[in-house]
């Protein structure tokens, strides 16, 4: 049986890794979004990414044409 400390931990790795990589590539509004190859998203992270990005209050977005970008606070 899975942990919940270990899968919680998990998705804190992958949406940390999925958002240095979108600031890194400077995709930081809905205009400036990066595919996932500009990404350059590794397969762990792009099988991640569908569950960190999209939701409404995430900080991972999604835009129609399938980009993505990340929302910094300021």
């Amino acid at each position: 049986m899975v942990k919940m400390e270990v899968v919680s931990g998990t998705i804190f790795k992958m949406e940390a890794s999925i958002k240095a990589k979108l600031l890194a590539a400077r995709a930081v509004s809905k205009e400036e979004a990066v595919t996932v190859q500009d990404a350059n998203f590794d397969m762990q992270e792009l099988n991640w990414l569908s569950y960190v990005a999209g939701g409404l209050f995430a900080d991972v977005k999604k835009t129609p044409d399938r980009r993505y970008y990340v929302t910094v606070s300021k």
